[in-house]
């Protein structure tokens, strides 16, 4: 089958490998313009290693990418951790159509930020979603489905790399397999379960000391790596990342230093403790014992 390819990262890039190894051709690799500073994407590195051709468009709203997909004459078009829109006038073009990866179990948790929110808002179990590209934001008929479970301790770093990131791989070179033998399916999303979510970001990110520890704990593993959870000390932010929660009553304040260890601290929640491993203030991440030392964090601090 004849690929186009369009995407970003290295989600992209073993995407392109995965395609590849099946014995596919992928005529064209489509990714964002090359950074400032000259690095290119993995998936551009990997493409030109490849032989494959590259595009780069600012916008693939421009005229010259649909004349560009027609020439292609491809089969079908991938989006593989795709962060632009691409319009129905391109999407169409291929002669079965395009489909795109989703990392959460459409129809829930739809938009940019699904990994976030699903750990924001204590799901135990979520996935990844192959399906067919329309005119809505992750509303196509879907392809395939992938279950993954959410442990305790998982971020959104974790999750991703770990569970859903090679999970995705392997479920692109099965999506292609299912075109490839022709009457794939096309399951309608049930708007009924539909949920969106906006991009997570800071004004998502505070945190709120008074509500319950599992919601606070479920915040911080939600914004781990990006954008990181943050709360105010001396009228600074900091960021807080690597946290565990230990549940009980707490006699301390919500949000109050009530142990500094020799790796970590700890802070009061309403109905837990926090224990903290990393912390980035105006600086980059470090342990949070060395931040306590850096920024005068002593026991009894009330963080806002």
């Amino acid at each position: 089958m004849r690929i186009i390819l369009i995407g970003q990262a290295a989600f992209a890039e073993k995407s392109l490998e995965k395609i590849v190894s099946k014995g596919d051709e992928v005529v064209a690799v489509y990714c964002p313009p090359d950074l400032p500073n000259g690095k290119f994407d993995p998936v551009k590195q990997k493409a030109l290693g490849l032989g494959v051709p590259v595009r780069q468009h600012k916008s693939f709203k421009a005229p010259e990418v649909r004349e560009e997909f027609i020439a292609l004459n491809a089969d079908l078009a991938i989006l593989a951790f795709v962060s632009f829109i691409v319009p129905q006038r391109v999407f169409s073009v291929p002669r079965l159509g395009s489909i795109c990866f989703h990392p959460s179990l459409l129809p829930q948790y739809r938009g940019a930020s699904a990994i976030n929110w699903a750990l924001i808002k204590g799901e135990t179990v979520t996935g990844l979603t192959l399906f067919w590209v329309d005119r809505g934001i992750d509303t196509g008929p879907i392809l395939l489905q992938k279950e993954v479970p959410v442990d305790p301790e998982d971020t959104t770093g974790s999750l991703y790399f770990n569970k859903i990131f090679p999970l995705g791989i392997e479920a692109i070179g099965e999506a292609v397999d299912l075109i490839k033998r022709g009457n794939p399916p096309r399951i309608v999303q049930d708007e009924s379960k539909a949920s969106y979510d906006p991009p997570c970001r800071d004004e998502h990110a505070k945190i709120d000391w008074s509500k319950p520890a599992v919601d606070v704990y479920n915040l911080i593993r939600g914004c781990d790596p990006q954008p990181g959870a943050h709360a105010t000390y001396n009228g600074k932010m900091v960021r807080i990342f690597d946290v565990r929660l230990q549940n009980g009553a707490n006699r301390a304040t919500a949000g109050q230093v009530t142990a500094i260890g020799s790796d970590d601290i700890q802070i009061s929640l309403n109905g837990g403790t926090l224990t903290v491993k990393r912390i980035r203030g105006e600086g980059g991440k470090i342990r949070a014992t060395e931040f306590a030392s850096q920024a005068g964090l002593q026991i009894g601090a009330q963080l806002g």
